[in-house]
């Protein structure tokens, strides 16, 4: 598969990633939305440092996915979490509570 390079931005500083091109809005929107939620970890002043806020940011995340996987029930305030960030990331996707 061919694969250019794109650049992305998250807390402020620049980086090149390898991505095919059909992936280079997915990969973008979830550069947006990392970036987002490591600007929160960052504000909320609880965590220092920039591999501190990654590693949160990446325990977060990991932790909606291993929920998702595990078919674990999620309470209000997580479902919410995820149905923003499916939206934000995949707002093609279908919206299910109609």
């Amino acid at each position: 598969m061919r694969q250019h390079t794109v650049n992305i931005e998250i807390l402020d500083k620049s980086y090149q990633v390898a991505c095919e091109p059909e992936k280079e809005e997915e990969l973008r929107r979830a550069a947006r939305d990392l970036d987002d939620q490591m600007r929160a970890i960052r504000s909320s002043g609880k965590v220092i440092g920039l591999e501190r806020v990654a590693i949160m940011a990446a325990l977060n995340l990991s932790h909606q996915v291993l929920l998702l996987n595990s078919g674990m029930s999620l309470d209000d305030s997580q479902e919410t979490t995820l149905k923003d960030y499916l939206q934000k990331v995949y707002p093609q996707a279908p919206n299910h509570d109609d």
